[in-house]
């Protein structure tokens, strides 16, 4: 599991991430809020520990871009302040918890085992834009009209949508997808892929299902959805959708 901290304060930095690198985790941490929300882009992170009072960004503003990037992954805001408007508005702008300052380190601990065990369970759906895809019953909606796919477009789709805001490449999909090995002359996974854009009018270019020139697809953050962004990437404009995702 990989997490982000964004602390300022470089001693309680360090002691957060020793005391949470003892769990096992894998953890980077940052000083200001624009690398936070960079590092959170760029890497998708399980759990995001993000205080409050970081420079260049504060961490309210960090908090709401990170839910426009992704509404899913977890984040977990460590203040200072004690005013009960500060953490509604944190827990209205999507923090999935809060603790004031000074906490305990095992409770910290325990709170991010169950934000990340709530994370792990939340997989059974999955969900982009206005497609909903539920991997226990198998079944896509688009703006809550049921789609029709065959196995093996649903499992398309759904390595897809688990690796969203990452692109994979086509010998990705051809091994995890389809169990083949990567072979150049088949072009199955760009047939593939049209199958879903046309059950998911997706037109192609396509802005659910992008195309990363010379790299593979990749299905859009949330608000590269909404704003509708440029639908074919080249791999120099967006470097950090190329590399694989540990």
């Amino acid at each position: 599991m990989r997490l982000l901290i964004a602390e300022d304060d470089t001693a309680l930095s360090l002691f957060l991430r020793r005391g949470l690198e003892s769990e096992g985790y894998r953890v980077h941490t940052v000083h200001d809020g624009a690398r936070a929300v960079a590092f959170f882009r760029d890497e998708l992170p399980d759990l995001t520990i993000l205080d409050l009072n970081l420079p260049v960004k504060d961490g309210e503003t960090a908090l709401v871009e990170m839910r426009q990037l992704n509404a899913d992954l977890p984040v977990l805001v460590l203040t200072g302040r004690l005013e009960v408007d500060t953490r509604v508005r944190c827990l209205d702008s999507g923090a999935n918890d809060l603790m004031t300052k000074p906490f305990s380190l095992s409770e910290l601990r325990a709170r991010c085992r169950a934000l990340l065990r709530r994370k792990r369970e939340g997989k059974s759906v999955l969900r982009a834009g206005d497609v909903e895809i539920s991997r226990l019953d198998h079944t896509v909606r688009r703006a809550g009209r049921v789609l029709n796919l065959t196995n093996k477009e649903f499992a398309l789709l759904e390595h897809l949508m688990l690796n969203r805001g990452r692109c994979a490449s086509r010998e990705e999909l051809l091994e995890g997808v389809w169990k083949m090995e990567p072979v150049q002359t088949t072009n199955i996974v760009d047939v593939y892929v049209n199958y879903l854009r046309r059950k998911l009018d997706d037109v192609p270019p396509g802005l659910l299902i992008r195309t990363v020139r010379g790299q593979g697809y990749m299905i859009s953050f949330e608000a590269e959805i909404a704003a509708g962004g440029a639908a074919f990437l080249s791999a120099a404009d967006v470097p950090r959708l190329a590399a694989a995702q540990a």
